[in-house]
């Protein structure tokens, strides 16, 4: 039989995290990942350093340098919307798309390249583009991959 008194989760838990600060959640954190990675690695790596990457206060916020847009997908197409703040924007956009990625070039500034990462494959030809209340849509349809490949296994006695 399991030795439940034993397990860390009693009936005082809930008490026991109430009265925890974060400084004591953070340290206990630190401290495990500095059990769990082996000494040799350790030279290589700081907990405290890999840790700061989950923190908060470490994001910073989106640079205005990042053009902002919005990717979803449907059944048949991958839809890519940019708002389009300036009309002279309309006259040096420039768009290009791979398998998996879209590139928009010279907006806001003439020498700037943006890539956008699509969520699945998409087709080289039927890509549509229409501007409407300032938005740029563009509209990609999907490519299903339909080929499948038998994989033959050999069971070993």
């Amino acid at each position: 039989m399991f030795p439940w008194n034993l397990f860390p989760f009693h009936k005082d838990v809930k008490k026991e995290m109430q009265q925890m600060n974060p400084e004591d959640i953070n340290k206990y954190i630190q401290n495990m990942m500095g059990q769990m990675i082996p000494e040799q690695m350790q030279g290589m790596m700081n907990p405290q350093d890999f840790m700061n990457g989950f923190s908060k206060q470490q994001q910073q916020p989106a640079s205005s340098s990042t053009l902002p847009s919005s990717v979803f997908e449907t059944h048949d197409f991958v839809y890519v919307r940019i708002p389009l703040k300036e009309d002279e924007w309309r006259k040096n956009l420039r768009l290009f798309h791979t398998s998996n990625q879209m590139i928009i070039e010279h907006i806001p500034e003439y020498e700037d390249k943006h890539v956008i990462t699509l969520p699945v494959l998409v087709k080289k030809k039927g890509t549509t583009a229409l501007i409407k209340d300032g938005i740029l849509e563009v509209k990609i349809p999907k490519n299903i991959d339909m080929q499948f490949s038998e994989v033959d296994v050999t069971d070993i006695l």
